[in-house]
């Protein structure tokens, strides 16, 4: 293994008896499901299947990932919908040969399903218990900011290979543009953070007879509480603002929401862009991610990209979205 191909040792059998040292017992029928970052795996075994998660090696520290799953217990003690990992003597970290895993129970569901005034008022009420509990702040894992989301990310793509050397000028100055934006608005609405799922778009919402479950809390992080919202909010801005009425009207039965923060909804969206293509440029190496993304070493990915950033930075200089009345 090696930092280019970090789950070259990452075997069919390495996988298996790794779920069997923490007592599983699989039958040998395991299917590996859709993850990039890390590496996971529906595990089959007599009784229940399971989901064993192996961590992508260097990328987060022991006491990062203990937080992550910290959060997770707590959010399924106060009886909020996520998924905790299993515990063996008091730990949930395991190791198999040189790889981290962490194991959960299945939860079966259907993805990007909620579209419903209702089925989003419950997801805002499981979000604003979440951020109840989420008061506080994390200590080993990431804040989002532009120091740590959008100044790296910039310096990445400016020094990537595939930017074409004809558009770096334009793409350093517009970048230096939006940089400023963005910090202007984090330092005007000087929003408190929380610990936050991080990543809570449609398709980490999973829907079943029962209900619904969040997952995916591997980028949990410190932010404001806007960020686990703004990426539910699909279609135009009548949409938007339509949905958004929708969550906040089960989210402030538990926490208030300060309006203020809907001003951070597309510098949140700027960093959400660059960060995600710089990751894609740092990964690059990774074999799977030239598979998965072949579009991106292509020069027409980085001219649309433009196109993109100067979307965004008329929307930073436009209003923001509405608050309406459920």
């Amino acid at each position: 293994m090696t930092s280019t191909t970090p789950y070259a040792d990452l075997t069919p059998e390495l996988i298996l008896s790794a779920a069997e040292t923490v007592g599983l017992a699989p039958t040998g029928g395991f299917q590996a499901l859709a993850s990039y970052e890390n590496r996971v795996y529906k595990i089959e075994t007599e009784d229940v299947p399971w989901a064993v998660k192996f961590y992508r090696p260097n990328r987060w520290t022991d006491t990062a990932i203990a937080e992550e799953h910290g959060f997770l217990q707590e959010l399924v003690d106060a009886e909020i919908p996520a998924v905790a990992p299993l515990a063996r003597d008091g730990e949930t970290l395991f190791h198999a040969g040189s790889y981290r895993f962490a194991v959960f129970p299945w939860r079966p569901g259907r993805a990007g399903c909620v579209e419903t005034p209702s089925e989003r008022q419950t997801l805002g009420r499981h979000l604003g218990r979440l951020h109840l509990i989420g008061a506080g702040r994390f200590t080993a894992r990431p804040t989002l900011d532009v120091a740590s989301f959008v100044d790296p990310a910039i310096t990445t793509l400016a020094d990537c290979p595939f930017l074409p050397a004809d558009l770096r000028p334009a793409f350093l100055a517009t970048t230096a543009r939006l940089r400023a934006l963005v910090a202007a608005a984090f330092a005007d609405v000087g929003a408190p953070h929380l610990r936050l799922h991080g990543d809570c778009h449609a398709g980490n919402v999973l829907t079943n007879d029962s209900g619904l479950t969040l997952v995916d809390f591997d980028d949990c992080l410190n932010g404001p509480a806007i960020q686990d919202l703004w990426m539910l909010l699909p279609g135009d801005q009548t949409e938007q603002e339509e949905a958004l009425a929708a969550l906040l009207q089960g989210y402030e039965l538990f926490r208030d929401f300060d309006p203020a923060q809907l001003r951070l909804i597309e510098p949140l969206r700027t960093a959400r862009l660059l960060h995600y293509n710089a990751w894609l440029a740092r990964r690059w190496q990774d074999p799977a991610f030239p598979r998965a993304f072949p579009w991106f070493a292509e020069d027409r990915h980085f001219r649309e990209l433009m196109g993109l950033l100067a979307t965004q930075e008329q929307r930073l200089d436009a209003p923001p979205i509405l608050r309406r009345a459920p």
